[in-house]
């Protein structure tokens, strides 16, 4: 029997999980850690990790997993309604979406493969439980490294980025055939490392290097409770070994867990020059106007432009009827504050309408094409958030510029000879 079928049906049963350094040591003896580069989508990887196992008879077998992952792998999550108010608040909107992208991009290898993701994770779990070894779960958590990751970015990096969602959103591409065994190769993985080190250098230290001290760290720990044997993704071989080589100059775990500081980025730089040029312009109507009918007619434009794209852009995402009424009634006063956004409200009323649960999010990472994703009641709040935003960031530029031309600040047609 292959080793992947084991694993496709039913729950796994329950693992002897260690945490590293909870057990007492004596003497200070420090055992031998064998590590297993693996290809998380690799059959070949599934193989090898049980022959390992079995060959090597550790004490503790480690994983490349944190509690959170080990759970959803393991059909272990917790059944929990969605906090669509924090998802679409504090940037975690982007985080959902990258950690989306990476999930979608691993399954579309999986099915290519024929493996399902993690499959090398859950038969070294399964071999640990046969041997008598217990198992560790050594990786940081998702949520801190995705966190991390996406601060460490530059803006352009993570336009670039996003962009790069469009594609598999749409169903576009696909075709192209991927060697996984190859990636397990030292060569291959050094020089996957550094083309990903070119394109961001700051985002590669969130997802390689830093993982590869914390993994060092725990398995450094874990030595001195028993021989380990280490199942990572090969790209994390190399630097585990290097650090476990001196680990008194692994960084400390809380260096490594702190979530990101807020820091000025060209996006919030933005953000303000796009405030203090709204502010400029109320400025400029105060002192403008001729009468309160000047007044009245600066903000009918304001109110109908930024309200009119908002409840567009929630109207092409299909939102409800009462979704695209509060983009419409509610971007006027959210493009004023940069603090509030009108695609929140809109997919705050969206989520109350539809009620995405659990199950949306799970099947969202199963979704092959952009047609699929429409039918999801998660990807349509986001969608309904996401465009009525852009909606209302749009009308903020056309109103501005229709209010400075009826202030008479702005003439059209020299600005038209210009460009010509």
């Amino acid at each position: 029997m292959d080793n992947t079928d084991a694993l496709k049906d039913g729950p796994l049963p329950a693992a002897r999980l260690v945490v590293p350094g909870s057990e007492p040591v004596t003497g200070g003896e420090t055992h031998e850690v064998v590590i297993v580069g693996t290809a998380h989508v690799s059959e070949k990887s599934v193989a090898e990790v049980v022959s390992r196992i079995e060959e090597v008879r550790p004490d503790i077998v480690a994983v490349e997993l944190c509690p959170a992952r080990y759970r959803a792998l393991t059909g272990q999550e917790e059944a929990k309604e969605i906090k669509i108010s924090e998802l679409l608040s504090g940037g975690k909107l982007y985080l959902f979406l990258v950690q989306w992208f990476l999930a979608y991009t691993q399954r579309k290898i999986g099915d290519e493969m024929g493996v399902k993701p993690g499959s090398e994770m859950l038969a070294a779990i399964e071999a640990a439980r046969r041997t008598g070894a217990r198992v560790a779960l050594v990786d940081r958590d998702v949520g801190i490294t995705i966190q991390r990751f996406w601060s460490a970015m530059g803006f352009f990096d993570k336009l670039k980025l996003l962009w790069s969602m469009v594609p598999p959103a749409l169903g576009w591409g696909g075709d192209e055939k991927i060697d996984i065994d190859s990636i397990t190769q030292e060569d291959i993985v050094t020089q996957m490392v550094g083309e990903f080190r070119k394109i961001s250098p700051g985002a590669a230290n969130a997802l390689v290097d830093e993982r590869d001290a914390y993994l060092a760290r725990n398995l450094h720990l874990l030595s001195k409770q028993g021989r380990v044997l280490a199942v990572v993704g090969a790209g994390h071989r190399e630097g585990i070994a290097r650090h476990l080589a001196h680990p008194e100059d692994i960084p400390a775990m809380e260096s490594l867990n702190e979530k990101p500081n807020k820091r000025i980025t060209f996006a919030r730089i933005f953000g303000i020059a796009v405030s203090i040029l709204i502010l400029a312009t109320i400025g400029l109507v105060l002192v403008s106007a001729q009468s309160s009918h000047a007044i009245l007619l600066a903000f009918a434009i304001w109110f109908a432009v930024t309200g009119g794209l908002s409840a567009l852009g929630a109207l092409v995402a299909r939102g409800h009827p009462l979704s695209v009424l509060t983009a419409l009634m509610v971007a006027w006063m959210t493009t004023l504050n940069p603090f509030v956004a009108a695609g929140w409200f809109a997919g705050m009323v969206e989520a109350w309408k539809i009620k995405p649960t659990v199950s949306d999010l799970k099947r969202l990472a199963q979704a092959d094409s952009f047609s699929q994703m429409m039918e999801n009641r998660l990807f349509r709040v986001i969608l309904v958030a996401a465009l009525a935003n852009v909606g209302a960031m749009a009308g903020t530029f056309i109103s501005i510029y229709l209010i400075w031309q009826r202030l008479g600040l702005v003439d059209p047609s020299a600005m038209l000879k210009g460009l010509i």
